[in-house]
């Protein structure tokens, strides 16, 4: 008979005992988590705002704690480290979360760290965590609209506030088979995720497909540094791109104001002239028990980008059916 497989090497506990020690921070390892800090010794105040945690992918199974504290903490202090653990195998299940006390130690992580060679031929992937709150479902009717599919899966969890779908290229009136659910919160998706993927929920008949969105990518510091328009939200029907015109201008030259539904975008000539009317029209009230939200408007994101995302995730799609029917 062959021998039976050693067990799997764990961390280096003389480093992670010195690491601790340096640090005055704790590990606790539970049931699928080692969850290394947070807050650090000493910390007074609120929890690091978001856009301080980052998410590390392609983790070789064997590396733990020791390896990864000295690695990260080159681009800032760590708040906490949360490395998942598949507790049959006591390996790593190739990811983890790292929140750093500082945003711009999250970024610094990021531009030195993504794409590192962490051992011979194995690359790590580093970026910005987001928190979720949309899903993707996919294998839906291609004959629904928009309205029936909010309809219908607004029955299986609550926090549903919007759907999106996408026309298929060959018939505007068909969607592409799939469709995303955007949640109130991240908390509010994940009940979601959960229910949705018990594999007991069929959508009219159909075995649907359920899975985190492809997070959505967010403008860099940079390009938001030159935002010369505005949106504004919670609009009535009342308020006309004329009289959003003229209340805008009371701050500057604007250039034009586009209003759409209950929303609204805003351009100006000038970047100091949006951000004092931001500043001075944000929560005014718009009618009776409604406040208008300003706030700079992201730029578009690229169509061709876009594009590719959506093939991406078709491609993906087929082949989790593929998969699902083996």
């Amino acid at each position: 008979m062959p021998p039976p497989p050693s067990p799997p090497k764990g961390p280096d506990e003389a480093k992670i005992k010195a690491i601790l020690d340096r640090t005055g921070y704790r590990l606790d390892v539970t049931t699928g988590q080692r969850k290394y800090g947070g807050p650090p010794p000493g910390w007074t105040g609120p929890p690091p705002p978001a856009g301080c945690e980052v998410f590390v992918g392609k983790i070789p199974k064997e590396i733990f704690e020791d390896d990864l504290i000295p690695l990260f903490e080159r681009a800032g202090q760590i708040w906490d480290l949360r490395l998942m653990m598949d507790p049959l195998t006591c390996q790593n299940r190739g990811y983890a979360f790292i929140t750093y006390c500082e945003r711009q130690s999250a970024l610094a992580a990021v531009k030195m760290l993504d794409n590192y060679e962490i051992r011979k031929g194995k690359f790590i992937g580093v970026t910005i965590s987001i928190n979720n709150h949309r899903l993707f479902v996919g294998n839906i009717p291609k004959n629904r609209g928009k309205d029936e599919l909010l309809e219908e899966f607004s029955k299986h969890a609550p926090g549903l506030v919007e759907v999106i779908i996408y026309s298929s290229p060959d018939d505007k009136k068909k969607n592409r088979g799939f469709c995303f659910l955007e949640y109130e919160s991240h908390k509010a998706a994940s009940l979601a995720k959960r229910r949705l993927s018990t594999g007991r929920i069929k959508v009219w008949g159909c075995d649907i497909i359920v899975d985190w969105a492809d997070p959505q990518e967010e403008p860099d510091e940079e390009t938001m540094a030159k935002v010369k328009v505005l949106y504004a939200k919670n609009l009535t029907s009342e308020i006309t791109e004329e009289k959003l015109k003229e209340m805008f201008e009371m701050f500057g030259k604007v250039e034009r104001v586009k209003k759409i539904k209950d929303y609204a975008f805003i351009h100006f000539e000038e970047r100091d002239n949006a951000l004092a009317a931001m500043d001075a029209l944000h929560g005014r009230e718009m009618g009776v028990g409604s406040r208008m939200e300003v706030s700079l408007a992201k730029p578009p994101s690229d169509k061709k980008k876009k594009e590719e995302i959506l093939r991406n995730r078709e491609r993906r799609l087929m082949l989790m059916m593929q998969q699902r029917a083996m």
